[in-house]
């Protein structure tokens, strides 16, 4: 064991050891100080379990003796309540036997016989006389048993009488104020109940002459009573003071009584606490005293042993650093020779550590035709008259090989302030060099690149405004002056605007001061189009915040000429409009013939008025009446026929596309009045439904109707042209509100034939321009009905109806976007058809 011990102290390391040495005693005053506190401990808990042990005893004791006087006393009292339920003695004689006991007990207060309804037959005093005056049922004695109360008494009395068997009142105070409780000894005559002989303990009384003196006199005895109240005690505490709590308790019934009543005995520690030993105190303080003097000692020898291992990583680390530096580094004495050289210094150049140190110039990396220059720019930069940049030389390697180098040299001060050499670092720049000349061309491409480009690229510094960049296309529209990249930017300076997502300029934010310059790069602005007056060109306009290569916030833009596409544009929807006026033009001279006739009725009407009106005036056969009559019917076939011209110049009429707020129903009712004239000429009637309450519409009211008007054409000449049955031959129009989550709120237009429907190949290609199915037609109608609907944000479809795998018709539908509440949808669902729709049946000729 001891060979192991030894063996293993010598396998720790010296610091280890330190630490071992400065911890044993340490430990063992640690120990010697829990071995004190421990015996102690053990020593008082000893002494309290003694002292404990003796309380209870005691009031072991002092229960068994009252027990035994209670006993005795009960067993008295069943015998003298023998003899009167026998009827040996009468109450003469009971009082004489009373007497007698109660003479040689002072703990009693009176002996009473009382009878089954409570009538006293006899009662003895506490001095062995009789008491006419006590148990008297027509005073206010709390012993005396009274019927229809809960006095203790009278507890203990009807349990008597039920149990027929001695009963213990429970503790209450008597007629002059003392705690006493009851013994019933029941008097059972033939099986009946007789009454009962009561006798009255004092609690007092029974401590005071039935607990030992000797235990007294170590011990405080005591009767508590069910709320922990103390009754009595043989210790008496004087006027005005307060027993201070025992710390030894032990509790025991007051036996055989058992009526609530607990014997208390008390004890107080005599030995002296732990907290008040003086003796533990200076044991505590000594052990205190030399823990504290080994730990500062194991504390400095901590320090040193932390001094020595910073020293020892220090080293380590700055040997690491050295051999781990991409940087060449050697020293050098007074006289320049080599004393040091790294790892780096030797790869880069191919020497080993050996074959460097101790030489002196010419050192062999030097190259054999820049000696004497390499010389020279040693001594300069030994004479502190080197560049502070460092010297740019050239070194050969071992293998004879050449590479750019930049040295540093700095001169070696010891902690005396005294130089002992010369430092010198060395770093290769051949690749920096040739990363050098590559950024340099590349800018230069970077710059043809940007000077190349159509569009003007400018850059301004937000605080203060300057100009850093500006391309040749900049330069060439707006010159040299930042006041360009304002007008690009919305007319002021980026310096004095507010961007969007940032605070305005005021007292409380100074422009763009103080703000993140990093976050303010990822900020970009939605493309916008500038006009330039002064140029008379339009400009797509790009901003975006950057941080410029000084750490300076900047605002580049990029401005792209777009004036032959803005004219391109305008040229396309002027061709637009005209291709819409085209259309409706069209569509009426197909309706020519059937306009013609339409207004030819209205016409021959008027024709026929005037005629009639004129041969009747000739014959004087006309009177005033009649001939207002006529004259009214003329006038209103007049304002038909001008309301049918009134209606095709509208529809025709060219005009700039205008939204203004409408309600489907005007526009479904126009469109139907304007295609009814081609619907009768083709004998197809036409049923309409519009939905009631629906919401306004932002549209072109022409534009939508002309929408109408083609698909009502379209639908009529398909049924024509299929020669249906008159059963076949009608159109639905219907306007209903419409909701789903894609699109939101809608208006559907839709107008369903029941013709032959439309070939899979003319549904794929119907919208095509210039393609038509008809043999006059140009194929612009349905492409501009899809036109219209999608610059109104609206969607247009064609679908076949089947019955089963047979084509029963064909439905055309499209929907404008508008606001529709969860109102407009209910009513719609409860309106149902019948009651909401609006239909017209035109008449067929």
């Amino acid at each position: 064991m001891r060979r192991l011990v030894i063996g293993w102290w010598f396998r720790q390391s010296p610091s280890r050891q330190d630490r071992l040495a400065t911890l044993g005693p340490l430990i063992s005053v640690l120990l010697f100080l829990a071995a004190i506190i421990s015996a102690f401990w053990y020593l008082r808990n000893e002494e309290i379990e003694r002292e404990t042990e003796s309380v209870k005893r005691d009031t072991e004791i002092a229960q068994q003796q009252i027990r035994l006087r209670l006993i005795e006393n009960q067993e008295q009292l069943a015998r003298i309540a023998r003899e009167v339920v026998t009827r040996q003695i009468d109450a003469h004689e009971f009082s004489a036997q009373a007497q007698a006991f109660a003479r040689e007990r002072p703990e009693l207060t009176h002996v009473t016989w009382l009878s089954a309804k409570r009538g006293r037959r006899s009662s003895v005093g506490a001095a062995g006389f009789q008491a006419d005056g006590l148990m008297s049922a027509d005073g206010d004695d709390p012993s005396m048993p009274m019927p229809n109360q809960s006095n203790a008494a009278e507890i203990a009395f009807e349990a008597a009488k039920e149990r027929r068997q001695p009963v213990y009142s429970p503790p209450f105070a008597d007629a002059n104020g003392t705690t006493v409780f009851q013994l019933h000894i029941p008097l059972i005559d033939r099986g009946g109940f007789a009454g009962v002989l009561i006798a009255e303990y004092t609690v007092e009384a029974l401590l005071r002459y039935y607990v030992p003196s000797e235990v007294a006199t170590r011990h405080s005895i005591a009767v508590l009573d069910a709320r922990e109240q103390v009754v009595s005690s043989t210790v008496t505490p004087m006027p005005g003071q307060v027993l201070r709590r025992a710390a030894l308790l032990h509790d025991v019934p007051l036996a055989p009584a058992l009526n609530g009543l607990v014997l208390r005995g008390q004890g107080w520690r005599t030995s002296i606490g732990l907290i008040s030993n003086t003796l533990f105190w200076m044991v505590l303080a000594l052990a205190g005293l030399t823990v504290w003097m080994l730990l500062g000692t194991w504390r400095h020898m901590r320090r040193r042993t932390q001094i020595q291992s910073a020293l020892t990583l220090e080293t380590n680390f700055r040997r690491a650093m050295e051999n781990s530096m991409l940087t060449g580094m050697r020293a050098m004495d007074m006289d320049t020779r080599i004393t040091y050289v790294n790892p780096a210094f030797c790869a880069m150049t191919g020497f080993s550590e050996t074959d460097l140190v101790g030489r002196t110039p010419p050192y062999p990396f030097w190259p054999t035709d820049r000696r004497e220059e390499n010389a020279r720019l040693l001594q300069q930069e030994l004479q502190g008259r080197s560049p502070s940049g460092g010297v740019e030389v050239k070194i050969q390697r071992k293998d004879g090989s050449l590479f750019d180098a930049r040295v540093y040299v700095s001169p070696l001060v010891d902690t005396k302030g005294k130089q002992t050499g010369w430092m010198t670092s060395m770093t290769n720049i051949t690749e920096a060099k040739r990363v050098r000349d590559q950024l340099t061309a590349s800018h230069e491409r970077f710059t043809t690149v940007l000077e190349g480009l159509d569009a003007a690229v400018s850059v301004l510094s937000v605080q203060p405004p300057e100009l850093l960049f500006a391309n040749r296309s900049y330069r060439l529209w707006f010159g040299a002056d930042p006041a360009g990249h304002a007008l690009l930017a919305g007319g002021q300076l980026v310096g004095t605007t507010s961007r969007r997502g940032l605070p305005d300029s005021s007292d409380e934010v100074d422009d763009y001061s103080g703000l993140p310059a990093e976050a303010l790069t990822d900020i970009g602005a939605d493309p916008r189009e500038v006009y330039v007056e002064s140029l008379a060109m339009w400009f797509d306009v790009r901003a975006r915040y950057l941080q410029w290569t000084d750490g300076r916030l900047a605002q580049m833009l990029i401005a792209t000429d777009i004036t032959m596409r803005r004219h391109a544009e305008a040229q396309a929807a002027l061709q637009a409009e005209k291709a819409q006026v085209t259309s409706r033009l069209m569509t009426m001279g197909e309706m020519a013939s059937s306009v013609a006739h339409e207004l030819n009725q209205p016409l021959t009407a008027i024709t026929n008025y005037c005629n009639g009106m004129v041969s009747r005036v000739r014959n004087d056969s006309i009177d005033k009446d009649a001939l207002m009559a006529a004259l009214e019917k003329t006038a209103k076939q007049a304002e038909r026929a001008g309301q049918i011209i009134h209606r095709i110049r509208a529809f025709v009429k060219r005009s700039e596309p205008q939204r203004q707020p409408a309600h489907a129903a005007d526009i479904v009712e126009d469109a139907v009045e304007l295609a009814g004239i081609e619907l009768r000429r083709r004998n197809v009637a036409i049923h309409t439904y519009v939905a009631q309450r629906l919401p306004q519409m932002m549209v072109d009211p022409i534009l939508i109707e002309q929408v109408l008007m083609n698909l009502l054409k379209n639908a009529a000449e398909a049924i024509d042209n299929a020669s249906l049955p008159t059963s076949r031959r009608h159109i639905e129009l219907r306007v209903v509100p419409k909701h789903s989550a894609e699109l939101g709120g809608q208006i559907e237009f839709s107008v369903t034939d029941m013709g032959p429907g439309l070939p899979d190949e003319v549904l794929a290609r119907m919208y095509e321009a210039f393609f038509s199915t008809k043999a006059d037609g140009l194929g612009i109608g349905l492409g501009l009905c899809r036109s219209i609907v999608e610059s109104h944000q609206g969607r247009i479809k064609a679908e076949n109806l089947y019955n089963g795998g047979l084509v029963v018709g064909c439905r055309f539908a499209f929907t404008i976007p508008v606001t529709i509440t969860s109102e407009h949808l209910r009513q719609e669902a409860s309106a149902g058809v019948a009651g909401s729709a609006q239909r017209t049946e035109p008449t067929t000729p």
